[in-house]
Order: structure tokens, then sequence, then C-alpha cells
């Protein structure tokens, strides 16, 4: 998996610090700190669904290495006996393949789980399962490219590293609020760091990282971090999704909420898609991403439609034409949703529960939006000012020529009964299609809340249709003219990712802008300073790092300098390095780099280290043998 650069990137030079995802989200919390996720043997339905899933992926990894061994012996041996058993082998191993991937589509669509505990009475919204991983040891790689690259004990950094790994073990259980996104965050804002400061250009740690595909529970590994940063970012937006599902939407604070989660669920989905290619999981590749983002807007824009309907309604002209217009608006971003979803490669990998319950969705707000325009025409066009309602009207249809005109519809009682009438027709139409569509899909048929939404939804539009039916009545029925749809007033549909600070775990190995694995490090080599009255004969500045400013005229440093030059000891492509330690308080380790640039011999020391205690710099030949602790140096140039 390959990351595009195509976002700023941290400002190294203030504070080292990275860029992330962040948003305001709930405020409930977990008990411990925030490097502690959720129990994993916990007993709540989420955790209960959520292991089922882990066995489950685990079990469909088992017999895909058993279907690829037994593959590759079936095109390797030329014994037909044996082919013969390998086949029935296969067969066996596909037939449990199956059921397991129809097992996991369960879980994937048991979308209840994630839904409120409230009583109110709310259309279920889709949720995201979380990617499962398995464990990650960075002890070795990282101690060793500790040692080899800064030519550091790599032991020294074993509690950052155990951190670093308590962190992504926490990030793999995080809990469905603020807490847990922090968890993701975090650790998706370390791995920048990791990142940085330890994979040269073109190259790896040497860790596999596997990671399960969210539906189909199918295996990936690699060793790009590219794949283990949109990985954690994936199920950034799968969190947002379960944030958003389980809040109650019976208040306008709650609605607020469902909406900003899935905007940002939407957002990270959408980062991912431009900044990550060459996925080796289906759910993060391209038409999967695309889809989720159009599924994210569609649920937001639903609870838009929610927020309007629970807001003050007023019996007048303009409330009932918005509610229109908004119903109208999601049935359109279902449908673009549902399209997405019936694409292959969609088509066979979107589980069937969710494509049927978007296209239900889809004709229930087309058949709210004809209710509400009906209503609309025959119960507030009556008491409104003919201005008012000339205005309102004026571009509540898609097609101006699909309406009488506006006088004769303004002026004649009985023109806006048979127009509301055809409106109602349509909406009764559509209600009966998203119930038969309903009663197709087992998984949507246990839905309780989902039917009883339905059903109310068309007793009330028959209800109306009854009410301005007569018998009298034999003239054809119009053909209602579309509604065109809202322009939503909650902007943007996509919220971006926030970047924000965090502190990086390794920064004691120095300033990110000299410890860098993207720099030009060599290996460093012993020189040894004989120690004269003037001490080392370097110029240091600052305190905790202490920086080396230059080097001292007629010091030891600069005639070491000077005897390197003229023995040709340069090392090409290094960097100078100076430590003083216990065991050499008297000597110092210099590492030198040679660059040539305009036919001149240019001395560029781009990062180093010493060992200093930063007590008093003026007596620093006398207090080295006292230094416990590696500090960043400056960036000096020396030309000879």
């Amino acid at each position: 998996m390959e990351e595009h650069h195509t976002t700023r990137e941290p400002d190294s030079s203030s504070n080292e610090d990275v860029v992330s995802l962040r948003s305001p989200g709930e405020d409930n919390s977990c008990n411990g700190s925030i490097r502690k996720g959720c129990d994993p043997f916990g007993q709540s339905q989420r955790s209960k669904l959520q292991n089922r899933r882990a066995r489950i992926n685990q079990q469909i990894n088992k017999e895909m290495r058993m279907r690829a061994g037994a593959e590759n012996l079936f095109r390797a041996t030329t014994n037909n006996k044996i082919k013969e058993t390998v086949a029935l082998e296969l067969s066996y191993v596909n037939s449990n393949l199956q059921l397991l991937k129809e097992e996991l589509e369960d879980l994937n669509s048991n979308m209840e789980v994630y839904q409120t505990d409230s009583e109110a009475v709310n259309v279920p919204l889709i949720p995201l399962g979380l990617k499962e991983t398995k464990e990650v040891d960075f002890s070795t790689p990282i101690q060793d490219f500790i040692h080899e690259y800064y030519g550091e004990d790599g032991l020294l950094y074993q509690k950052e590293i155990k951190e670093l790994m308590d962190l992504r073990q926490a990030m793999r259980t995080p809990a469905r609020n603020q807490t847990g996104l922090g968890l993701l965050m975090e650790y998706y804002n370390q791995l920048y760091f990791l990142d940085r400061r330890f994979l040269p250009p073109h190259e790896n740690l040497g860790v596999h990282f596997h990671w399960y595909d969210s539906l189909t529970g199918v295996p990936s590994c690699q060793r790009a971090l590219a794949f283990e940063k949109g990985s954690v970012l994936f199920n950034i937006g799968a969190l947002y999704t379960q944030i958003g599902a389980r809040q109650d939407r019976s208040a306008t604070a709650g609605i607020e909420r469902a909406i900003d989660a899935f905007h940002r669920a939407a957002g990270a989905f959408d980062y991912l898609k431009e900044n990550f290619s060459n996925a080796p999981s289906l759910d993060m590749s391209g038409p999967a991403l695309c889809m989720l983002v159009r599924l994210m807007v569609a649920q937001a824009q639903e609870c838009t439609f929610e927020r309007v309907a629970l807001g003050p309604r007023d019996a007048d002209l303009a409330s009932s034409l918005r509610l229109a217009q908004e119903a109208a608006q999601v049935s359109d971003v279902y449908l673009l949703a549902r399209r997405a979803m019936s694409q292959p490669p969609m088509k066979d990998y979107v589980p069937f529960s969710w494509a049927s319950l978007v296209q239900v969705k889809s004709e229930h707000f087309c058949a709210l939006s004809h209710y509400f325009a009906a209503v609309a025409l025959c119960d507030r066009m009556a008491s409104e000012d003919t201005a008012e309602a000339e205005k309102a009207l004026l571009h509540f249809y898609v097609s101006p020529c699909a309406r009488p005109p506006l006088g004769q519809l303004l002026g004649d009682a009985q023109q806006r009964r048979k127009f509301g009438k055809a409106h109602l027709r349509h909406a009764v139409m559509r209600h009966e299609e998203a119930i038969r569509l309903h009663g197709v899909c087992k998984i949507l048929r246990k839905m309780d809340t989902l039917q009883d939404v339905l059903v109310l939804a068309h007793k009330r539009s028959l209800d109306k249709y009854s009410e301005l039916d007569r018998e009298d009545d034999f003239e054809l029925t119009l053909e209602a003219p579309h509604i065109r749809p809202a322009q939503s007033q909650q902007e943007p549909d996509m919220t971006l990712p926030h970047f924000v600070p965090v502190a990086d775990l390794f920064q004691r190995l120095g300033p990110l802008s000299v410890f860098c694995a993207r720099g030009p490090w060599g290996p460093a080599r012993a020189l040894c300073l004989p120690r004269s009255e003037g001490g080392l004969g370097l110029m240091l500045r600052g305190d905790s790092p202490v920086l080396v400013a230059g080097v001292a005229a007629g010091g030891c440093a600069e005639a070491e300098k000077r005897a390197l030059v003229s023995r040709g000891k340069e090392n090409a492509g290094g960097r100078p390095t100076l430590r003083v330690t216990k065991e050499q308080s008297s000597a110092s380790l210099l590492n030198w780099n040679r660059k040539k640039r305009e036919g001149k011999r240019t001395w560029n020391r781009l990062g180093s280290a010493l060992h200093l205690s930063f007590g008093n710099l003026g007596h620093t030949s006398a207090t080295s043998r006292d230094a416990t602790a590696e500090q960043p140096l400056g960036d000096p140039r020396w030309q000879s």
C-alpha cells in the first residue's frame, strides 16, 4: 500500500509536533488512562459481537492458508490419485469458507446492537465494524535500527517502545466515545514519527502488519507502514459510524452529534481514498471507500431531515415545502449510495441487508417528500398570502413545465386538490414498494422499529388520500412531478481531518529535523581528541539540548579536522557526531561528512549527539565524565 503525501507536513522546527485527526465527540470516557482500551472479554453486546468477529477472522485466515496449500499441491503434483484427494479437500475448505463468510455477513448486518438504547422510535442507521489486527512486536526492529543507524544502545529506549506497543494494543479495542477516538488518533500520530525516525526511503522496518477485511474477514499482510496507517484511519472512520448510530435522535442535541459523527466518518474515508492507494484489502479500495463516503453522507442527510422535522413546525406553506424538499434530498443521496453498492466489485461485496436498507430508505423518503407536498398544497395554501405562496412554489419542482401555471394552482382549490391527490398517490406507491423491499430481506424483517416506521407512514398517506378522494371524481389522476431536492444547510457534507500536535514518544533521540531516517547518516567513527588547556575546542550554546555552534580556532577539534583532511579519511555521505562518555571523558567521537559544491569541499554537519551534563556550560570539559543522557547538537558548517 502506498501513501500519497498531499497534505501539509508538520513543522519539525517547532516542537516536533505531528498532524492528526481530532474532533469534539461525546463526553463519555472509559475508566483508566487514555492508553487503556475496552476489555476484550467484556460482556456487552458490542463486545460479544467484536469477539465473534475476531474468532471468525482467525478461522477464515486458517481456511485460506489451507486452501492456498492445497491449490499449490494440486498444481505441482502429477499423480491423479493425489489430485482427486486434493480436489475433495479443496471443496471441503471452500464450503467452510462460504459458511464463515455468511456468518460474518450476519454479524455485519446486526445493526441493532449499535443503535441507541432510547425508547424513541428511530430508523436504524448502518454502522461499520472495526478492522481486526494481530499483535505486533516493534522491540527488535526499532532497537536494531537505533543501534545501527544512530549508533546508540537500543535497550535505552525500551520504555518508549513498550509505550508504543501498549498504545497499539489499546487501540485494538477502543470505546465508542471520544476516549476510543483518542486512542486511534494518538497511535495514528505516532506512526508519523515512526515513519520519519526509523524508515529510510524505500525501506521498511521488517515488521509484518496483519489486518482483516472489515466485511469479509479476508486477511491481508504487508510490511509497508502506509498499510498500518491506512487501516488505523479506516478504523477512525468506522468508529465514527458507530458513535453516530448510537445517538439518541429523539432530541436535537443527539441529532447534532450524529450529523457530526457521520460527516467526520465521510471525511476520514475520503481522506483515506485521496491519500492512500494500492490497498491489499477490498474494504480500503477506491470503489469501497467511494461507497462508504456516499453512505455516510446519506445518513448525515437523513439526520438533517430528522432535525428539521423535530424542530418547531409552523402550520404554514414554507415549512411543509421545506420538509418535502429535505425528504427528496435524503431520497436522492440514498439513491446515489445504492448505485455505488450495485456496481462491481461492490455488488458481491456489500452485505445484502445494507443494500436492501439503503433501497428501502430511498423509497421511504421519496414517499415522504410527496406526502408533505400534498399537505402543503391542500392544507396550507388556502391561508397563505398569494405573493408568498407564489414565491415558495416558484422553485419547488424540478421542471416548471410539469406543474400547472402558478396562477391557476394558487387560485383554484379544486386544482390544488387534484394536484395534491397526485402527490399522495405517488407517496402510497413508494411506501408500498418500501414495505415490499423490507419484506424481501430476512435481516430487515427482524427490525421491528423499521417496520413500525414504514407501516405508520404508509397508513398516514393512505388516510390523507382517502380524505381527498371523492366518489364522483372520475377524472384521471395527474402524474406527480419531481420535487427539487433541498440544498442542505448542513455544510460541508464531509468534515476533513483536523490536525493537532502531539508529543513524540522518541523525542529523547533528539530533534526530528536532525535525527531522521531520511537524512544521509553514516557510521560513527572513534577519533581521539587530546584535551588541552583550552578544552576540546568546541563552541557550545543552549541548554537541554546543548548545541555545537562551531569549532574554536586553534583548538584540538580544528586540528583534528585538518588532520582528517590531510589523511583523506572523509566519510562521504556520513554525519559528524560527537560523544563524550564516562569511559572516554578526555576524548570525543567525530563523524565527518564531506560534500562537494561549486568546486569546493564543504563540511556539512547535519546532526550529531553529545553526552554532557547540562548544569554549567562553562565547565563542559570538567563535567563531561558525569554525562548520562544523549542530546542533539546544532548544525554548523565547516569549510576547508
